[in-house]
């Protein structure tokens, strides 16, 4: 593959993990939003409900953001390979430290944020 094969991998790699953040972020501010409008003191199934589609959301969107991350390290790899490099390449090379981010950071701020929600929903509080 050539360098410019790679970068637009790399771009389409990118952008996959932008549009995986949209849905979490998107339910999670709406739970948010839900719960100040009093989804704390709904029926226990439709606080399960509400927990069970954030969950399914989180996972399915932590899924394809780590294999986004996957890919854009293989592309990294394969752009290391390239005999000379534009700067534009070498940015990409030098991005690489920050794919754990994408890979555990962010999944583990959701998680974080999970409980927090979970505990709004089901725990009383005075």
């Amino acid at each position: 593959m050539t360098e410019l094969d790679l970068i637009t991998l790399w771009t389409k790699a990118r952008w996959h993990i932008i549009v995986s953040q949209f849905a979490p972020t998107f339910l999670l501010t709406s739970l948010v939003a839900l719960l100040s409008l009093g989804l704390d003191t709904a029926a226990v199934s439709v606080r399960i409900a509400a927990a069970g589609i954030l969950l399914a959301s989180g996972v399915l969107g932590a899924l394809a953001q780590i294999a986004a991350a996957n890919e854009g390290l293989a592309i990294i790899e394969d752009l290391r390979a390239v005999p000379v490099l534009s700067t534009l390449g070498k940015r990409i090379v030098a991005s690489e430290a920050w794919i754990d981010i994408v890979r555990f950071g962010t999944p583990g701020v959701f998680v974080i944020v999970y409980i927090a929600l979970l505990a709004a929903l089901f725990l009383p509080f005075a």
